[in-house]
């Protein structure tokens, strides 16, 4: 557990923690099964700032996009530069051999950029018409769907990185658990109808399934870019759902 928590912390934060005393798919599994509970703090700075920003009387639009700035400074922009590249990669070639060069690069490329965008364009606007439990759900959902890619039968699409460590290293029926507590828990946010959040958390995987279904056809399976896009988009999509 220790290892896990570490494991979780060092990748998704920014926070400094001590490294792992191993990793292996036990301890990479556990990991993804803590992700939401690593973004905690995130998910706190993103609800402090929307909630100071109303306080104060701030244009709504730059108080989302300082929110979610500040939760991107806090994970080290990991995921939007995994959004990029794997938008290069799905939109380069569809030689799999190619899609994966392109995104190994790491430079983003016009599509890449596009994405990234149109993508920070939704969440700023949703966030921007929603509160403080918007901001809390959205990035602790983008969160909780890592598991979801992780679970058992998802493969890496490289025999090596991130994604090969992670790839099929959670048990289905824990994936589901962390699902059906984020949808829980979601129903008690304050000032929402108790359904909104749940619907919020089932549209934050829905798309990140989807997405996650057209990288695995096409690249043959998950790598850590993959990753961090299906946290932007299911983050996205909880953040237009709830607000």
């Amino acid at each position: 557990m220790r290892d896990a928590l570490r494991m979780a912390f060092g990748t998704l934060t920014a926070l400094p923690v001590p490294p792992p005393g191993r990793i292996d798919r036990r301890v990479a599994g556990g990991a993804m099964l803590l992700a939401p509970l690593a973004a905690v703090p995130l998910a706190a700075v993103a609800g402090l700032v929307v909630y100071g920003g109303k306080a104060l009387g701030l244009p709504a639009l730059a108080v989302a996009a300082v929110a979610l700035g500040a939760v991107a400074l806090g994970s080290r922009g990991l995921h939007l530069d995994g959004l990029a590249d794997t938008a290069d990669g799905l939109g380069a070639s569809y030689d799999r051999g190619r899609a994966l060069e392109i995104m190994r690069r790491g430079d983003s490329g016009p599509t890449g950029v596009a994405t990234l965008v149109l993508v920070l364009i939704v969440q700023c606007g949703a966030l921007a018409g929603g509160g403080v439990a918007t901001a809390v759900i959205g990035v602790l959902t983008g969160r909780c769907v890592l598991s979801l890619c992780c679970a058992r039968g998802v493969p890496s699409a490289r025999p090596e990185g991130l994604g090969a460590t992670v790839a099929g290293s959670v048990p289905i029926p824990l994936a589901a658990l962390v699902f059906v507590l984020a949808a829980a828990a979601s129903a008690a946010a304050p000032g929402m109808a108790w359904w909104r959040g749940p619907v919020a958390v089932a549209a934050g995987y829905a798309v990140a399934g989807l997405l996650l279904r057209r990288c695995t056809r096409r690249l043959g399976g998950i790598t850590g870019d993959v990753l961090g896009a299906c946290v932007e988009a299911a983050t996205a999509a909880a953040l237009l759902a709830s607000a």
